[in-house]
């Protein structure tokens, strides 16, 4: 549910606007006492799933649904005969059947390109979907029978489920779902909603932590391809020996990569992956007799999915200190590990550090964990900067998870999909994840899934994929030292106009910066929300705000942006910071000001009247370059409070949201 609660509520010019009520982010807020890691929605794959509602409706479902139900009654009726039993006596799609020999009616069938699930030696089960023909059960009738079935599609058919099960009430009565069902009504649609998202087809993402990065259309393609497409999770994998061949030899790079003797590829987000690997220790653990070890020591600068983690893995969170400089402080850390010695389970970091810097003791702080019987698990989001140049291996880390959908390219803006596998030490191997339907290779110590398809979102591997065999060794290595450069290149032109929060002892950072921006507020009243809001005015995405430390703005531009559109960026930011000055100096009003009514919509803007005492020039277009490729917000200043005391789950007409909006 977290990522999903959709709130009523204002923008600053009264016309409704609709938020996340619920945020995805809750373990950062709760940390440890957080009721789950969820980190990414899978939007993606939601918004797939929804258009196919949108397009279809209830009326196309309703019809697609008959349509099923009736092709699995003309099955039923064509399989009931001397040696064959349908056992269902109620179905919709799904019908379990009584042979006189399972295996041989799984090979006929098998033989004729058709797959049907064993249940044990006298039963098979099929189910059907709109994919299927009425040629395609009667050539499935006809294989099981022997004998030759020519039934025909019928016009109508009678519900096979209980009375009491079938639906009364209407469904899906929203305007959006009984509109679009012409191509061209929802080209038009998803046009449209397309156009109000600031994308990176407009400009970078400079979102810290996330690793907003180019997702190549080379790397897209595979995913629409039938071959990959269309495989179901659990086929035979006689039939998927091309699936087989990225697994493998994905799996071979990530191990190169991270320096680790096994890879598991099912958890399906990065928060998976950290419980995942948790799981890991626990089982290691447990295999040596040492299950008490349940103490999981966290620097307060790490993720906060990473004491979210670490409670819902039985493991009881000690956080240890940070110093003033970002770097964790080695002599509580040292305290902790020896004081919870004997029930020491793990260190969780990030390296680099959420604070954007390297902790130069890692290696250190590995030894001082592992002095004290415990494990290192390393948070692989910031693997960005680790890649070609080191390895959670080669710092002495037992465990860490890689987010796929940042640092080898799968795409996760709005939340997904994400992809969170683990690598693991040799001595851990044997614990890797499992599954109940499908042999993973695993031994008897393999632990049980952590999701539901083996391989996790199998068809978003292939992005990894081709991403990583399409760069090589050279190009792997290039891009983590061109996301570094491009950092530091943002850190020297911003340094002279913002406070950078932490640096290491060089005086630079790694992939990503923090800027100060609590500084403002007292002499103008300027927070970080302001300078996120007045980018959208220059066309810019907001970079991550008050995370990991409240107030600031987290910035990480990777490697896929040239210099043209780093300095675009800084630029806006120093006019920001100008803007920002001009209050200082009472230049500017220090409420009526660019900062605090952005963004400025087109209709605030183009409007008879302008109540400001800055120009509509000064709103709009800040700077030349916006001027050619404006990108105009669809709302202004969201009210949260008010959003947040306006929650609405249901999907009421738009009218009622404007009803609503005016009482």
């Amino acid at each position: 549910m977290p990522g999903r609660l959709i709130g009523l509520s204002v923008d600053s010019q009264g016309n409704p606007a609709l938020r996340m009520a619920l945020q995805t982010r809750e373990q950062h807020i709760k940390r440890e006492k957080a009721t789950s890691n969820i980190c990414t929605a899978q939007v993606l794959l939601s918004i797939m799933a929804s258009m196919y509602g949108v397009y279809h409706g209830p009326k196309g479902l309703t019809g697609i649904a008959g349509r099923i139900h009736g092709l699995t009654q003309t099955l039923a009726e064509s399989l009931n005969t001397k040696d064959i039993t349908v056992e269902n006596k109620h179905y919709f799609d799904t019908l379990t059947i009584k042979v006189v020999d399972a295996a041989k009616a799984i090979k006929n069938c098998a033989d004729a390109e058709i797959n049907i699930a064993l249940v044990d030696t006298t039963h098979i089960r099929i189910s059907i979907d709109e994919t299927h023909t009425i040629s395609d059960i009667n050539k499935l009738a006809t294989i099981l029978t022997e004998k030759k079935t020519e039934s025909k599609q019928a016009e109508t058919c009678q519900l096979k489920v209980p009375e009491h099960f079938a639906r009364q009430s209407d469904f899906m009565t929203h305007p959006v779902f009984n509109t679009y069902h012409s191509e061209h009504e929802m080209l038009r649609y998803i046009k449209l909603l397309e156009s109000k998202d600031l994308s990176l087809c407009h400009s970078m993402i400079a979102l810290g932590s996330c690793t907003m990065k180019l997702n190549a259309t080379a790397e897209m393609i595979p995913v629409t391809m039938p071959g990959f497409g269309q495989l179901h999770p659990f086929v035979p994998r006689n039939q998927a020996t091309g699936y087989t061949q990225i697994f493998e030899e994905l799996t071979h790079a990530l191990k190169q990569i991270t320096g680790f003797a096994g890879i598991s590829l099912q958890p399906n987000a990065g928060a998976q992956g950290e419980y995942a690997g948790l799981l890991v220790i626990r089982e290691y653990f447990k295999s040596i007799n040492q299950s008490h070890r349940n103490i999981a020591l966290i620097p307060s600068s790490a993720h906060g999915t990473n004491p979210a983690s670490a409670a819902m893995a039985g493991m009881k969170v000690i956080v240890t200190k940070t110093l003033d400089n970002g770097y964790v402080d080695i002599d509580d850390l040292r305290a902790k590990a020896e004081q919870h010695k004997d029930n020491l389970a793990c260190l969780m970091i990030t390296y680099p550090s959420t604070f954007g810097i390297f902790e130069e003791q890692i290696t250190d702080v590995c030894d001082l964990i592992h002095s004290n019987g415990g494990q290192v698990y390393m948070d692989g989001a910031n693997m960005n900067a680790q890649v070609g140049l080191t390895s959670p291996a080669n710092i002495g880390a037992d465990v860490c998870h890689l987010n796929l959908h940042k640092t080898f390219c799968i795409p996760h803006g709005g939340g997904g999909p994400g992809m969170g596998p683990i690598g693991v030490a040799a001595h851990l191997v044997p614990f890797l994840p499992g599954h109940t339907v499908v042999n993973m290779g695993g031994d008897s110590h393999a632990m049980t899934a952590v999701s539901a398809a083996p391989w996790g979102s199998a068809s978003i591997l292939l992005i990894s994929y081709a991403y990583i065999r399409m760069m090589g060794t050279d190009g792997l290595e290039n891009a983590t030292k061109y996301a570094i450069l491009n950092a530091n290149y943002i850190k020297a032109r911003l340094e002279q106009h913002y406070q950078i929060l932490y640096v290491g002892s060089k005086g630079r950072c790694a992939h990503e910066m923090i800027l100060d921006t609590r500084v403002f507020k007292g002499a103008t009243g300027v927070e970080a929300e302001d300078i996120a809001k007045r980018l959208m005015d220059y066309g810019f995405h907001a970079p991550t705000m008050s995370f990991p430390v409240a107030g600031t703005i987290m910035i990480e531009p990777t490697e896929s942006e040239p210099k043209s559109e780093l300095d675009r960026f800084c630029d806006a930011m120093i006019a920001i910071r100008n803007e920002v000055s001009a209050i200082e100096n009472g230049v500017a009003d220090k409420t009526d000001n660019v900062l605090k009514n952005a963004p400025h919509t087109a209709s605030v803007v183009t409007a008879d009247e302008w109540n400001h005492i800055y120009s509509r020039q000064d709103a709009a277009y800040p700077l030349a370059y916006v001027r050619g490729a404006k990108f105009w917000p669809s709302v202004g200043r969201i009210n949260n409070t008010y959003g947040d005391r306006n929650l609405i789950c249901s999907c009421p007409p738009t009218e009622a949201y404007a009803e609503q909006a005016t009482n």
